[in-house]
């Protein structure tokens, strides 16, 4: 080999380290909760329930380049004052954010990250609505951009 590729091959070496990668590690599901605490009585009645959604996404770093991102949903149908069903779930995944530039890290953990989460979150929701008895509930999709966004204008207004 010549000096030149050695030379070449060493740059290509070099490039690569600092290339940054965004990879999934693992996801899974840290927590889930169903309650259907009216049955079987509430399954007789003749409703036209309301549906409560609250999302909160997070993130915490898990090591020099690992972070972990949750998503964590409740979902609450009622009648009047008496709840229907009640679903809390945390999905979480595990992501490798290597060689990022610092300012993406936070846009990375804030909307790329929930973006993966949120499909398998609605598949589980609609999944135990289902198996509690009652008709599936499929989330509207949800943009993150926006949700993270709106996120760092109230923080930085409040600062």
């Amino acid at each position: 080999m010549s000096d030149e590729t050695l030379a070449q091959n060493d740059a290509n070496a070099q490039q690569a380290e600092n290339t940054p990668v965004f990879h999934v590690e693992k996801l899974y599901l840290k927590d889930l909760s169903f309650e259907n605490p009216n049955a079987p009585e509430i399954f007789r009645e003749e409703t036209e329930p309301q549906v409560d959604f609250n999302l909160e996404t997070g993130a915490v770093q898990k090591g020099p380049d690992h972070f972990e991102a949750t998503l964590h949903v409740t979902v609450k149908m009622v009648n009047g004052e008496r709840t229907l069903f009640l679903v809390e779930l945390t999905f979480a995944g595990l992501f490798l954010l290597r060689n990022m530039p610092r300012e993406l890290i936070a846009p990375m953990l804030g909307i790329e990250c929930p973006s993966i989460l949120f499909p398998y979150v609605r598949h589980l929701v609609s999944e135990m609505i289902t198996q509690g008895g009652f008709r599936p509930i499929v989330l509207d999709p949800i943009n993150f951009s926006a949700l993270y966004h709106q996120s760092r204008s109230r923080e930085q207004a409040t600062q």
